[in-house]
């Protein structure tokens, strides 16, 4: 018994009979508390506090976190809605091409119409494709400019017409879902020159 006391390390202390019997504790006790002991009210006031700020805490992370869902929803909803973008932009030159092509043979003769209607038909084949998929052409001709949509290849001057109305279309716009895909290339009216 003798070898166990004296294996006991020293900061361990137990009471004596005489302070056990006051209600008083070994002298290293009382450093573990300090003299710096709260009140009921203190520590009630302060564990509300602390609740508080966690609660706070919680919500901002709750917060963040259906905001990092909805913005992954909304990515995912634009990339379902605008993966066509590049491969729409690589059909365009087809369907120019089908449109220039029946510009070319406007006004010949009875013996290229079979020919004629076929490219037609390709084309409205082609368009009603695009349109399956909310590709729209932008075709403005008429129209007030718009930068937006519109790409300027020159200035005419026509005092016809207002200023800044698309007098010409070189080339089709389009659009996908309302976004952009390709400006409509146009010539744009200007007021003429003083004399």
């Amino acid at each position: 018994m003798a070898e166990s006391e004296q294996n006991k390390p020293e900061t361990e202390q137990t009471p004596t009979p005489e302070q056990a019997a006051a209600g008083t504790e070994p002298e290293n006790a009382g450093s573990v508390q300090g003299d710096n002991e709260l009140t009921p009210e203190e520590l009630m006031a302060k564990l509300e506090e602390d609740l508080n700020a966690a609660r706070d805490a919680a919500l901002r992370a709750q917060a963040d976190a259906q905001n990092i869902k909805r913005r992954a929803e909304q990515d995912v909803e634009k990339s379902r809605k605008f993966a066509l973008e590049s491969f729409c932009k690589e059909l365009l030159p087809v369907v120019d091409n089908l449109e220039r092509t029946l510009a070319v043979t406007a006004g010949h003769d009875e013996t290229v119409k079979p020919i004629i209607e076929g490219v037609e038909l390709t084309l409205k084949s082609f368009t009603d494709a695009l349109r399956k998929f909310n590709i729209e052409s932008v075709d403005p001709e008429g129209a007030p400019f718009d930068p937006q949509l519109h790409q300027a290849m020159s200035l005419v001057e026509n005092a016809d017409v207002e200023p800044n109305t698309v007098i010409a279309v070189m080339q089709k716009g389009y659009t996908l879902n309302s976004r952009l895909v390709r400006p409509a290339m146009v010539m744009v009216s200007k007021a003429p020159a003083a004399p």
